[in-house]
């Protein structure tokens, strides 16, 4: 029997640990589910909503759109709606590119303090 070695076992993450992931307030996320019929977190009894790896990937999707690219929110529902697939792929490729980006600028700093 061989031990999982994935870090990443939570299922469930709370609106604090997803506001923090993103980059943005409680009170957006909470916007963007009333907006976005499609992003609806399990609630506990006690109303905490609890957040798993695909709302994650979703509100991802919806922060590419408003936040990085400027729509507004009912251009991004109008294009999450029509094609859910093509603006999913686009906002990975768009994470991805910001995280090279990232590493070079790194990088940048690393050479630059070299010479």
């Amino acid at each position: 029997m061989s031990l999982n070695t994935d870090k990443n076992l939570k299922l469930y993450y709370s609106i604090r640990e997803v506001a923090e992931m993103l980059g943005v307030s409680e009170p957006t996320l909470r916007y963007w589910e009333t907006e976005f019929p499609h992003i609806r977190p399990k609630t506990t009894a006690n109303k905490v909503r609890q957040y798993t790896d695909k709302n994650i990937e979703d509100l991802k999707v919806i922060y590419n759109l408003i936040k990085v690219r400027g729509f507004k929110i009912a251009a991004a529902r109008k294009m999450i709606n029509a094609n859910k697939s093509g603006v999913d792929a686009k906002a990975k490729v768009m994470e991805k590119l910001q995280s090279v980006k990232d590493e070079l600028m790194a990088l940048k700093r690393q050479l630059d303090t070299i010479v």
